[in-house]
């Protein structure tokens, strides 16, 4: 906000020294000139409203009556709720100062029985149990022959193609999925072997 002095030619904006140590002149400022950072925004009648509205604590579109009486039963609500805390907070036992001893009147309960076993192991328990129990159906369940064979035998046709690649030129490297594959090859084929030659039921 600039300050202005007045002389018998008008009001003006005396000289400033610039930073590098010159003078800006003395600026002569006619009646009735506002700087353009002291110009209020301007603000339609719509927002006026909005803001006359808002700042009564009317929500938009609400009878300023209704608006009144909701108030003056929320501030009485609040006025009843924080009286009961007081007394909730009067009634409750005052903590013991440090240092003071404070023995409680002895009671007629059993005292509770604690599991002595860690809660860590109880989940490591639990979840070898529910490990075993799959293992059990697993072991439990017969594979079909027939859908063993179709895997075998997929397994010996991907074994082919890397071998294919490999003779074609095409693939020179091998990952280690790949040499393990082809390692089993001969154990694929005994197993195939195996199948075929179980009696089908």
């Amino acid at each position: 906000m600039s300050t202005y002095l007045q002389s018998s030619e008008g009001k003006f904006i005396p000289a400033t020294k610039r930073p590098d140590g010159t003078w800006r002149k003395a600026r002569r400022v006619k009646d009735g000139y506002v700087p353009q950072e002291e110009v209020p925004l301007y603000e339609s009648k719509g927002k006026q409203f909005v803001a006359q509205r808002s700042q009564a604590g009317v929500p938009p579109g609400m009878c300023p009556l209704v608006a009144a009486e909701s108030k003056k039963e929320r501030e009485k609500q609040e006025r009843t709720k924080a009286k009961k805390q007081d007394k909730d907070a009067a009634r409750q036992p005052k903590a013991p100062t440090p240092g003071v001893l404070v023995v409680s009147p002895p009671s007629t309960c059993p005292p509770p029985k604690v599991n002595q076993q860690p809660s860590g192991s109880r989940e490591i328990n639990s979840l070898s149990r529910a490990l075993e129990d799959t293992l059990k159906l697993d072991g439990s369940q017969e594979v079909d022959p027939a859908k063993q064979l179709k895997k075998l035998r997929k397994k010996v046709r991907e074994i082919e193609q890397i071998e294919s690649r490999i003779q074609a030129g095409e693939q020179k490297k091998l990952d280690k999925d790949q040499l393990d594959k082809v390692k089993k090859k001969s154990e694929i084929l005994r197993q195939i072997k195996a199948l075929e030659s179980e009696p089908r039921s």
